[in-house]
């Protein structure tokens, strides 16, 4: 399946999801789908972006195992569903909206939580949503430097 497909996907799975282990689960479906869409990117998306997707993965990564593995059943992971990036701008745009969903609804998670472990679980796991998405951010904007060069050299 594509990445934009499992974006939405994800995203909308994570605003159906009720109580604190289920909306968990959606933000490390969401974490893991970065992580697999930045391993795309740094293996074969454009070369500009290669380096961004190597730390997108990283920092994906992390914020995965700052939450744990849930439980899924065997066709639930939908990282693993994931064949092609696409286009990547609209792929790292549709991204960056879902980090950002994910950065708030681990924001009310960590405001209701009953217990301190709760509470810097998801406290490191906002940190690493936020900083995932900086490097979408980044790698948008290396993507519209490069069509202004393109932009330039055809004109001229």
């Amino acid at each position: 399946m594509d990445a934009v497909r499992l974006i939405v996907a994800s995203g909308r799975a994570l605003a159906a999801s009720r109580g604190v282990p289920e909306r968990l689960t959606e933000v490390w479906q969401a974490q893991a789908l970065a992580q697999a869409i930045g391993s795309r990117l740094a293996v074969a998306g454009p070369p500009e972006l290669r380096g961004e997707a190597v730390g997108l993965t990283e920092l994906a990564a992390r914020g995965c195992g700052v939450l744990g593995i849930p439980r899924l059943a065997p066709g639930e992971l939908r990282a693993a569903q994931l064949t092609e990036v696409g286009e990547a701008r609209q792929s790292l745009m549709c991204l960056g909206g879902l980090l950002g969903e994910v950065g708030i609804a681990l924001v009310g998670i960590a405001c209701s939580a009953d217990d301190e472990a709760t509470y810097w679980q998801c406290m490191e796991a906002i940190d690493a949503a936020d900083e995932s998405r900086d490097r979408v951010l980044e790698m948008l904007r290396r993507l519209a430097d490069r069509d202004e060069v393109l932009t330039e050299r055809e004109a001229g």
